[in-house]
């Protein structure tokens, strides 16, 4: 078991942001729709490497109920009924570290398959 460990978790309803700081001084803000993304769940990370299903259409996502799993980690519920994965403090805390590269590759490949993102068609449009 890592010794990585949150001092402090805050969820900001409006803004569906996690704020989570940890015992090295490291602090992330973790949006829903990127938690939602990289649930680590079976459903969105498969059953072993290259299985993992694209999550599209999770802009609007929201985190609905956090609730605490032992001292090792908690289960975030969104409005879209996906309740299913463990977020451990290990994975969030992967997840704050490497967020601007997962985003990225996240949006490359929602790219490659063809799909626009609801904010980006937004954004297509006030530009005209």
């Amino acid at each position: 078991m890592s010794a990585t460990k949150p001092t402090e978790i805050n969820f900001h309803k409006v803004s569906q942001m996690l704020e989570i700081a940890f015992n090295d001084g490291s602090r992330f803000s973790l949006p829903a729709e990127y938690l939602r993304v990289y649930s680590p769940s079976a459903e969105v990370q498969g059953h072993g490497p290259g299985q993992e299903v694209l999550q599209v259409g999770k802009e609007d996502v929201k985190i609905t109920q956090l609730e605490p799993v032992g001292h090792y980690a908690v289960s975030l519920i969104f409005d879209d009924n996906h309740d299913s994965g463990i977020y451990s403090w290990d994975y969030l805390y992967q997840l704050g570290a490497h967020h601007d590269k997962k985003w990225e590759t996240y949006l490359e490949r929602l790219q490659a398959s063809g799909y626009t993102r609801k904010t980006d068609k937004l954004n297509i449009n006030n530009t005209i």
